[in-house]
């Protein structure tokens, strides 16, 4: 797989977003005080850890997979459970995780986007449904977020 000097720069730009999310949801999972919250993190921060690896795969000129494997599904319990588990944790832990889980949710956001847009400038289709997967994992972790935001009356 042979790639524009233009191709090359959107996919390290990718990498350098990769890279970015590697360490925050590493990072936010040691923070996170609830054990739900910590799980979501570390499961998205592998998911990207995928995704780092499938660009540098790209980069090096190796055609990518078409069958990257299914998508994580959210592992969020009922409301209900997760209120009474939350009554546990106290104030500050609570809008530390809010913090955590929005800021998250804003790079979800940022990185969907950045997606959105590369994917048009390549010319190799493999490429493009590659990228174009990532992104839709993407906006699936935005959406485990904005379950637990939501689920946790966190979400306004």
């Amino acid at each position: 797989m042979i790639l524009t000097e233009k191709e090359t720069m959107l996919l390290n730009d990718l990498k350098s977003e990769e890279k970015l999310c590697i360490d925050k949801y590493n990072k936010y999972a040691s923070e996170a005080c609830d054990p739900q919250l910590k799980n979501v993190f570390t499961s998205i921060g592998q998911t990207e850890q995928n995704h780092y690896d499938t660009i540098t795969q790209m980069i090096n000129g190796t055609a990518p997979s078409t069958n990257m494997g299914g998508s994580q599904k959210p592992n969020l319990q009922a409301a209900s459970q997760q209120n009474s588990a939350q009554q546990s944790v106290g104030q500050e832990q609570r809008k530390n995780d809010e913090y955590l889980c929005t800021d998250a949710l804003g790079t979800e956001k940022h990185v969907s986007s950045t997606y959105n847009t590369c994917i048009f400038e390549f010319k190799d289709e493999n490429v493009r449904n590659t990228l174009n997967h990532i992104q839709k994992e993407e906006q699936e972790h935005g959406k485990k977020l904005y379950d637990y935001l939501s689920q946790n009356g966190m979400y306004s």
